[in-house]
């Protein structure tokens, strides 16, 4: 059902500005992919010229591996577009959870709820499971694109900024554009 939904949205998904704000976010999560068994932790958001990563990671490191994601996503790996840990799945799971709470506890006297709360509890365990499924999903149609196209890497630079009660924090830009 969402591989014919993104499909009667194809006119919308594929607007330039769209097209590449969903290459670029493939490409930060096959980025982050590759970067995520050398140990670092990052966090990433895109946007059409680029994507922004966050996370103590030498610039050196991002180049060779926003290099190698782009390389492999060329090469056919379209599967590195969709992450686990991806804000998509987040929102898709809050967003079930309280359409659940809203049509499972709204409407009805306290004692009501009180009686429904094992039934709705059981379904906000399966929105749960199922959450981050459908997120996958989501991305994999709507919010990534797999195939970089004609994606190329302009630059990449790093600074450090200051963070109220937690010190500084590195962001590192990988800026892009459509060949």
């Amino acid at each position: 059902m969402l591989e014919q939904l993104a499909e009667a949205s194809r006119p919308v998904l594929d607007f330039p500005y769209i097209r590449r704000t969903r290459r670029n976010h493939g490409l930060e999560h096959a980025t982050i992919t590759v970067l995520t068994p050398k140990g670092y932790r990052l966090s990433g958001r895109s946007d059409d010229g680029g994507f922004v990563l966050l996370g103590e990671v030498p610039t050196e490191a991002v180049e060779k591996a926003a290099a190698e994601a782009l390389r492999r996503m060329k090469s056919g790996e379209h599967q590195l577009a969709v992450h686990p840990n991806c804000g998509t799945n987040l929102v898709t799971t809050g967003f079930l959870a309280t359409l659940v709470a809203l049509v499972g506890m709204g409407g009805s006297s306290r004692k009501d709820a009180v009686n429904r709360f094992p039934y709705v509890s059981t379904a906000m365990m399966g929105v749960i499971l199922f959450g981050p499924l459908l997120g996958m999903n989501l991305q994999k149609h709507f919010t990534t694109e797999g195939d970089p196209g004609d994606l190329e890497i302009v630059n990449i630079t790093r600074r450090e900024v200051n963070v109220p009660f937690s010190g500084k924090m590195i962001v590192t830009r990988v800026n892009t554009r459509a060949g």
